[in-house]
């Protein structure tokens, strides 16, 4: 029997894992937490709360993911350096076992559209967000060995705002203006109940190392937006565009395409192809997100 933390439980995916492993008889107790509960940027809450509670397992989904905010706010790092430091140092000191949820930003995405980033691949971030999270996944390699460290990418599912949802909120938008949605930067959508999935599995066979965790397949996110309404069977004025048409204030990777090589090699990978797992992320939820986003 085992005690598990979650962090970030509040979140996309954190309330997915919450979900999950709170439903598990065979674990002693599982305690999700996030702010404004607390802080865990904060060295001395989070240290006071781990010597409390005393987590045989910490599963890590705390994050600051505003891509854009990551380029001026220092809050992206105490979110994305300084919580995996404490956690991880903790963890060594404490003999815990580590999942922390890491990204795609890791690499720079230049690979040509035909390739795939495995495990293997040098990284390279072009982002605030992807250098922070980048130094998070260091920080925990450099504080301890008993971690998994999952790279997953193109998130979505039902807590919260996400790409999904806000393209279905602009299907249901009746003034018929054309929406550019960028066409040239291509990726896995992933659904945060799957990786949940994968991640009680790192956790029920105590896989370490660094993961790759994303659907199979690729699609642009223009590909993505156009399924999404499709599934919902509504009606789109989509068009593609060219991201240099698009402004942002953090450079995107052109290639997030993730290979799960790692999960594959040891016959554990849990992901199906992209559209497979969305045709059953709509068809589950369906009603929910009609009521949810108000859709007509």
């Amino acid at each position: 029997m085992e005690k598990v933390l979650i962090t970030g439980s509040n979140g996309q995916l954190g309330s997915d894992c919450f979900n999950l492993f709170n439903a598990q008889n065979n674990l002693q107790e599982v305690m999700g937490l996030d702010i404004p509960v607390i802080d865990f940027s904060n060295k001395k809450q989070c240290f006071d709360l781990l010597n409390s509670y005393v987590p045989n397992v910490i599963i890590n989904c705390a994050a600051y993911t505003a891509v854009d905010k990551c380029e001026s706010d220092k809050n992206c790092w105490r979110a994305n350096f300084d919580i995996p430091d404490y956690l991880s140092s903790w963890s060594s000191q404490n003999d815990a076992f580590l999942i922390h949820i890491s990204t795609d930003y890791v690499f720079d995405g230049k690979k040509s559209l035909n390739e795939v980033y495995t495990e293997l691949d040098a990284v390279n971030p072009v982002s605030e967000y992807g250098r922070s999270k980048l130094e998070g996944e260091k920080i925990i390699q450099k504080n301890m060995s008993n971690f998994a460290i999952l790279r997953t990418a193109w998130l979505y599912g039902m807590r919260g705002n996400n790409f999904l949802k806000t393209m279905l909120k602009l299907s249901d938008d009746k003034n018929d203006k054309s929406i550019k949605i960028v066409n040239d930067q291509f990726g896995s959508p992933t659904s945060s109940k799957t990786l949940a999935k994968q991640i009680d599995r790192v956790f029920q066979n105590k896989l370490k190392g660094i993961y790759h965790a994303t659907s199979e397949g690729k699609c642009s996110w223009y590909d993505f937006a156009v399924a999404c309404a499709d599934e919902m069977d509504m009606k789109n004025s989509f068009i593609p565009c060219q991201t240099n048409e698009y402004s942002t204030l953090a450079k995107r990777p052109n290639n997030s395409v993730l290979e799960n090589s790692n999960f594959k090699k040891i016959n554990e990978n849990c992901f199906t192809d992209w559209k497979n797992e969305l045709k059953d992320f709509i068809s589950c939820h369906r009603d929910l997100l009609i009521k949810e986003l108000n859709l007509s």
